[in-house]
């Protein structure tokens, strides 16, 4: 039986009167809820039949967790595995009415990439998303996860939030989902209970405020600010927003929630708890940066980028629709829209850029040597070679296993499953090339 900390469970009683037997049993519950988000712009035939997350279009309940290492489907972008908590922010977008277009927004403490994937799908493509994770290894997850959802209006950085604080009044909206003790976490991973400490929520509730500093002058006024955590601690939920509208010019956004989805509206925010919502633990608060007069900041013109040539426009025009910008940086090209260029052109020295935009890929000689993500991408030409795989093909490719194709197709070919691009090979009169990185093959 799962032990929860006392210190926790006197703290949620006494602060919210929760039942913490009805607590403690929604944590022992042996079947967890596995839910998925459907992205939009790559529609799967699903079972209707399954349970819809009730605060998220895109959000439905599995009836039992598959092996998603083995759907091909996943490893297309057509779905992402997230918490239905977390899938509120779909809600807070529709119930504040945030503008689709041509808008700035900044996913702080973006990896692994949910809460990025599901913005990015309400955005249009005219908009911005920037996604930013400090720690290297998780940006790499961030940027390949954005890389699958197939848009290219989004940047993954990997930087500190302080780095922010030069775009001043440059977001429209910042999402903090901030780093937390992960008390939320203990239903869906048992160890995360070895890491918790009220230490830990001291020191986690000190680097949340740090985090939130660093952003507060990128909102614009009038701009939204969400905050959110999977934590269940005071010091890291009501405490931070009561700090926050208390020191800075902000407000509380109430929303109009159903009471029947179970969700508990705090002095400051709402909180899900497992036992009365069909998700794990989770904190969410949404703010609005008071009005005040717009002060003007200087544009960097410049272009930093490389313009391909004629020929190299004309190679990746074969490739890609021709409705975005291409440009080349170091030695890839890549093509996106106006907003992430002109970012580039005006900020990439403040930061270091882990994902801009799609990477098309490399060329060498006269020939294109595409990149991966390209294949993923929702903008490429319709004229391309493409060889649609049963399961059991497509799951020896993402094996990088010998493929037997019976097609007349040759040269280089984009490989998909159910239409859906899952990389790339060459077909050749005796063998087939896998051009499948290693890091994205299945090893198991």
């Amino acid at each position: 039986m799962l032990q929860i900390p006392e210190q926790l469970l006197n703290s949620l009683k006494n602060n919210f009167n929760i039942n913490v037997n009805e607590f403690v049993a929604a944590h022992n519950e042996e079947n967890k809820l596995t839910s998925i988000r459907i992205n939009p712009f790559k529609k799967t035939e699903i079972d209707y039949n399954l349970r819809q997350v009730n605060w998220c279009k895109n959000g439905f309940y599995l009836k039992e967790r598959p092996y998603f290492t083995y759907d091909p489907l996943f490893h297309a972008g057509c779905y992402y595995v997230q918490e239905a908590g977390s899938m509120f922010i779909d809600y807070v977008l529709n119930e504040i009415q945030f503008p689709k277009q041509n808008v700035n927004v900044l996913d702080a403490c973006a990896a692994p990439g949910g809460k990025s994937t599901l913005i990015n799908s309400y955005l249009a493509e005219n908009s911005l998303l920037i996604s930013n994770e400090f720690t290297k290894s998780r940006a790499e997850i961030l940027s390949y996860n954005l890389s699958k959802w197939g848009t290219c209006n989004t940047i993954v950085t990997n930087s500190e939030t302080n780095k922010f604080k030069k775009l001043q009044q440059f977001f429209d909206l910042v999402l903090v989902d901030a780093p937390c003790s992960g008390s939320g976490l203990f239903r869906k991973q048992h160890d995360a209970i070895e890491h918790w400490s009220e230490k830990a929520v001291t020191d986690c509730s000190i680097r949340q405020k740090e985090i939130i500093s660093n952003l507060i002058e990128c909102i614009k006024p009038g701009g939204y600010l969400i905050y959110s955590t999977c934590s269940y601690s005071i010091e890291e939920n009501e405490q931070i927003s009561k700090w926050l509208v208390t020191e800075f010019d902000f407000e509380e956004i109430k929303l109009n929630v159903p009471i029947e989805w179970g969700i508990t509206q705090s002095e400051l925010g709402y909180r899900f708890y497992p036992h009365l919502t069909n998700s794990e633990g989770f904190y969410i608060c949404i703010f609005q940066k008071k009005e005040e007069t717009i002060f003007s900041t200087s544009k960097n013109k410049k272009n930093n980028l490389c313009i391909p040539t004629n020929n190299e426009r004309k190679l990746l025009n074969d490739f890609v629709s021709p409705n975005f910008s291409t440009f080349k940086l170091n030695h890839l090209f890549y093509f996106s829209t106006d907003k992430v260029i002109d970012f580039i052109n005006a900020h990439s020295t403040n930061f270091y850029l882990k994902k801009a935009g799609t990477c098309i890929g490399e060329i060498k000689g006269k020939d294109l040597i595409p990149h991966h993500e390209l294949a993923l991408s929702n903008y490429l030409n319709s004229n391309l070679n493409k060889v649609d795989l049963e399961l059991t093909e497509s799951i020896n490719y993402l094996k990088k296993e010998n493929l037997n194709l019976s097609t007349n197709t040759k040269g280089l070919t984009l490989l998909t499953f159910k239409n859906f691009g899952i990389g790339w090979c060459k077909i050749l009169p005796n063998r087939t090339n896998n051009y499948l990185p290693n890091e994205f093959k299945i090893i198991k």
